[in-house]
């Protein structure tokens, strides 16, 4: 019989990056949702009001003039940027993951995701805020708690997809 003691410790690992790429593509369409509900609900009724706020990032401050009203261009250019952060994230959960051999505690996978997605969420709304200041009011616990379930999600998405390979 074989035992075998693993530690928590970074060591040199192969992410699956292909498989954390597509987990934070997933999380990034519930984090998308969990905004526009948000939106929908909290801000005034109009679920397009962080989404200009996201273009305004690559289109600049013009973007923000019409909040109000659904634009394809803006809407585009929003998915991007979203979709984009929203795999290098997924990127970041796979390099945590599997340098840190948690891939078969799903207690903390969940655990890293919750936590990056707090550092996404302080990155974005506390420092980003410094170049980007029309996200200062969108500051909140119901922001953190979405990022906290993109995070998690990520990081259950990869878990799960490393399951399925081997």
């Amino acid at each position: 019989m074989e035992l075998r003691v693993r530690s928590n410790r970074l060591e040199t690992g192969r992410p699956d990056w292909l498989a954390g790429a597509v987990a934070g593509f997933v999380a990034g369409a519930i984090l998308m949702v969990l905004e526009l509900l948000w939106s929908a609900t909290e801000i005034g009724g109009n679920p397009w009001i962080t989404t200009h706020k996201i273009a305004a990032i690559a289109m600049g401050q013009d973007a923000l003039r019409s909040m109000t009203e659904f634009n394809v261009g803006i809407v585009s250019v929003a998915l991007v940027i979203h979709y984009i952060l929203g795999i290098f994230s997924g990127l970041v959960v796979a390099a945590i993951i599997t340098g840190f051999h948690l891939d078969d505690n799903l207690s903390m996978v969940l655990l890293v995701g919750a936590v990056l997605g707090v550092v996404i969420y302080v990155i974005n709304f506390y420092v980003m805020v410094t170049y980007y200041p029309w996200f200062a009011d969108l500051r909140g616990s119901a922001t953190m708690l979405a990022h906290m379930i993109f995070g998690m999600a990520a990081a259950a998405m990869y878990w799960y997809l490393g399951r399925i390979e081997r």
